[in-house]
């Protein structure tokens, strides 16, 4: 691994704050149309494709820089509630060797950390929004 030399940057650092949250806003925005064809197959597709797709829209809106931070934070607020709220009663894990659902805790329990995942990326979106629009190159 190479070390970085005095007043020499790392490649992070080379990559404006608005590149890096148009790059994961590309990245999760497909992850979440994925996410939101998957759900075809769930009992209940009318409550979590839009729940995805508004995931995808808020990652669209990001890329193409049309909404404001605290869009976002309320998105990311909106989605951790549901996760709380989703959580199994008795936690049995996500997986048990296959993608089969064994019991209804481990459904909860797959909804919830897909909302948990959509918080983290909304909550990071708005961080990202907010410090892109404010936040000079070093």
């Amino acid at each position: 691994m190479a070390s970085i030399k005095k007043g020499q940057l790392p490649i992070v650092y080379l990559v404006s704050p608005l590149v890096r949250m148009k790059i994961v806003a590309i990245i999760f925005g497909l992850v979440f149309l994925l996410f939101s064809y998957f759900q075809f197959n769930d009992p209940d597709p009318q409550i979590w494709i839009p729940v995805y797709s508004a995931a995808a829209l808020g990652c669209y809106m990001a890329y193409r820089e049309l909404w404001p931070a605290w869009v976002f934070y309320i998105m990311a607020a909106v989605y951790a509630v549901g996760a709380v709220l989703q959580w199994p009663p008795a936690f049995e894990g996500i997986f048990f060797g296959d993608l089969a659902m064994k019991s209804l805790n481990i459904e909860l329990a797959r909804e919830s950390l897909g909302l948990g995942i959509c918080a983290l990326v909304m909550a990071f979106l708005g961080w990202s929004t907010g410090r892109a629009t404010t936040t000079p190159l070093p």
